[in-house]
């Protein structure tokens, strides 16, 4: 008798297994079906942190620039680099954001070009040389000689009167973020030729 109910316990628990599997099959189905459907009509959603809505939270470097209408090429770079991950990264970072004016005064057609997904490598490198890891404020970056950027490059620092530049750039603002500070420039800072 009761090897009779351990055998019917056994087969009970190979279909009720059966049936969980097979259940948990076509959920995997259905979203790679959903994957492969947003693959093919291009409305493929970029995951990460960087695309996670929160309105509590202290702003990072990233929602700050995204906030500002003086930033935006500096934001559709960040994106076209897919840099915008890490940006959010817990740093601390200071991050030098060139205006749309320090954009508008590179040599014509300089964006353009370098928004093309072939030169996204080139881009990111040029966006990683305007990200130092810290959170100093302009009064204490006067005691730096040179920064080491987040592309493995380093950048000057001089200071003018009371002005401090990096890599020949004005600070003309700073913000401080949840995850750092952002320097707003005046220029896009260009990553050595000879390092």
């Amino acid at each position: 008798m009761k090897t009779t109910i351990n055998f019917k316990l056994l087969v009970g628990c190979f279909c009720m297994l059966f049936f969980l599997s097979s259940c948990k099959d076509g959920t995997k189905t259905e979203t790679t079906t959903s994957q492969a459907e947003k693959v093919e009509t291009g409305k493929v959603e970029k995951q990460g942190q960087a695309f996670i809505k929160d309105d509590e939270s202290t702003p990072n470097v990233l929602n700050i620039a995204v906030g500002s209408p003086d930033h935006t090429t500096l934001v559709a770079a960040v994106q076209a680099a897919d840099l915008e991950n890490a940006l959010v990264n817990a740093g601390p970072l200071m991050v030098f954001a060139p205006t749309n004016a320090a954009f508008d005064a590179l040599p014509p057609g300089t964006v353009e070009d370098l928004l093309k997904p072939e030169n996204k490598n080139a881009l990111a490198n040029i966006l990683k040389h305007h990200v130092t890891p810290g959170n100093y404020s302009k009064d204490f970056l006067k005691k730096f000689k040179k920064l080491g950027q987040a592309n493995n490059q380093n950048t000057t620092v001089e200071v003018k009167g009371e002005d401090v530049y990096v890599g020949g750039a004005k600070i003309v603002a700073s913000i401080p973020a949840g995850n750092g500070i952002v320097h707003v420039v005046d220029k896009v800072i260009l990553p050595p030729a000879d390092e």
